[in-house]
This record gives C-alpha cells, structure tokens and sequence, in this order.
C-alpha cells in the first residue's frame, strides 16, 4: 500500500523532529548529570584511558573533568535546540554531537577490561544510533541554512 506523498513528507518531517529532539534530550539530560559525584566517578575509568580525554582528570580533577564534559554536553544541546531559527547554529552542534558521540564509542577501544558484554559496552553502542541521528541533523541543518535568506541589517556580519 503505497502512502499520499504529503503524508510521507509529514512522516519523514515528524521523524526529523523525534531524532533532533531526543538528541537534545540525550545531550542535555547527561549533560546534567555529569554534575553529580556518581557519574564523575563512573566516568572517570572511562576518560583515563582515552587518548581525546586522558588530560583532563589529571588535569581538572574527577569531578573537574566531569563538569566540564557536562558544559560541553549542555552546550551542544541548546545548539542543535536552535535549529528553527538559527540552522547554522544546529548543524555546528551537531557535528560537535557527532565528536563527542565517537568519543565515547572509543571507550570501547580504549578501555582496558572492559567486558564486550557488560552494560557499560551496551550503554555505549546506544551512540552508534545516537551518531547517525547526529549526522542526519547535521545534514538537514546545513541544507536548511543553505536554502534561508541572509540575514540583513545588524546581523548580516555575524551571520558572514
């Protein structure tokens, strides 16, 4: 059964919707609990061994290191929240999600003993979807921004 093409175009536009905003919800609910001692301290074994964020629990101290990923994350979710009306903004958070998300899919790499089958491994294949979601808003964002008018007046500077 084939579907009208003004149905499909909702579907496909509601999917959008649903895999940008999950993002943003991911990324800013971590985000914030990268706050609490629990999760610098389960994270902390995971950054040690990381050859992107190895320096930064010498460096900032668990609960530094932990912060600090979490401002990242907050970031980049309010970024790619503002894809209606700044899209350039969204596709730049975006591609910074696609970063952060093949950082912590190499955990699975570097982490000495992690166990393949451990909820900690299963935690982190999670990104692999959240990657391709990540990619995908980064492709509509920078189509979008492609295809809106310059901005005139005050902002056209900021938006060059």
């Amino acid at each position: 059964m084939f579907l009208s093409p003004n149905f499909e175009a909702r579907l496909g536009k509601s999917g959008g919707y649903v895999l940008r905003y999950s993002l943003v919800f991911f990324f800013l609910a971590f985000g914030l609990y990268k706050f609490t001692p629990q999760e610098a301290a389960g994270i902390a074994p995971l950054m040690a061994h990381s050859p992107v964020l190895g320096w930064a629990g010498p460096l900032l101290g668990e609960r530094g290191a932990s912060d600090f990923i979490g401002v990242i994350e907050i970031a980049l979710g309010l970024m790619v929240a503002a894809r209606a009306f700044a899209p350039r903004i969204s596709a730049l958070g975006s591609l910074g999600m696609a970063g952060a998300l093949v950082t912590t899919l190499s955990f699975l790499f570097t982490t000495p003993g992690l166990d393949p089958q451990s909820s900690d491994a299963g935690f982190l294949l999670k990104d692999l979807t959240l990657l391709g979601a990540a990619l995908w808003s980064a492709g509509e964002a920078l189509a979008a921004a492609r295809a809106a008018p310059m901005p005139v007046g005050r902002f056209a500077m900021e938006a060059a």
